[in-house]
């Protein structure tokens, strides 16, 4: 109303005329903060790539272990893969995060032993993948740092690195061990909720049967010995 005439004066809209605005479902609302981008995953050619995605448990390990060592060292990849010490950097993730886009017959698989893990790798140019175990159901891949993107390692998966199997780390002194028990604790967060959810049927390494996509192939022992003699052990160079 206007005071000094006392005439009812028409008011100006305070709120626009389409409001209340229509109710969305915020799982699809695009006024959400976007989601992280997934890690890219690609062998050193390029003709394997695809993603991790960014939901779920990860750790990062650095393995000093003499099977792991002798893997990164058969696919030529040991000056490339291998710290000073003879360390390989993973990140533990569930299987069924993986997402393969392009070259994913390029994957091949081989096992230090009959009953080894299984090393994942590519045909193409031996990139060193990942390592997981032959039951589908425990699905969780160590993937090698070597096919993932190094300078969004930190971001992606944190900073926080354990450090295992010190003790065939090579040279002296021996780097400390650290984070294995937390290291534990997430490694029983991936297996066990991918098998409660039934993600582990979602792997792309393995087929409906429980299977491996490819046959892996088993090296020969003495192979296998003369890799691991890379490291200057006297028993395994006499």
């Amino acid at each position: 109303m206007n005071v000094r005439s006392g005439r009812a004066l028409p008011l100006a809209p305070l709120l626009p005329p389409d409001y209340p605005p229509p109710l969305q479902n915020p799982l699809h609302s695009t006024n959400l903060t976007q989601a992280p981008p997934m890690h890219p995953i690609q062998c050193r050619c390029g003709a394997l790539r695809g993603a991790v995605t960014p939901d779920g448990t990860s750790n990062r390990v650095r393995c000093f272990c003499t099977d792991c060592r002798a893997f990164v060292r058969h696919l030529g990849q040991g000056e490339a893969g291998l710290d000073a010490q003879g360390g390989v950097g993973l990140v533990h993730v569930a299987q069924a995060r993986l997402r393969f886009t392009a070259g994913q017959e390029q994957l091949a698989a081989l096992r230090l032993s009959p009953r080894g893990m299984l090393r994942w790798h590519t045909r193409c140019c031996g990139t060193p993948v990942g390592s997981t175990l032959a039951d589908p159901k425990i699905s969780f891949i160590g993937l090698n740092e070597l096919a993932l993107d190094r300078g969004r390692l930190d971001a992606d998966f944190g900073a926080a690195v354990a450090q295992v199997n010190t003790d065939t780390a090579l040279g002296a002194p021996k780097p400390a061990g650290s984070g294995l028990f937390m290291t534990m604790v997430r490694g029983t967060v991936i297996i066990g909720g991918a098998r409660l959810s039934g993600a582990w049927r979602q792997s792309p390494l393995f087929d409906g049967a429980g299977a491996p996509v490819v046959p892996p192939v088993v090296l020969a022992k003495d192979e296998v010995a003369r890799l691991k003699g890379m490291d200057g052990a006297p028993a395994a160079s006499a």
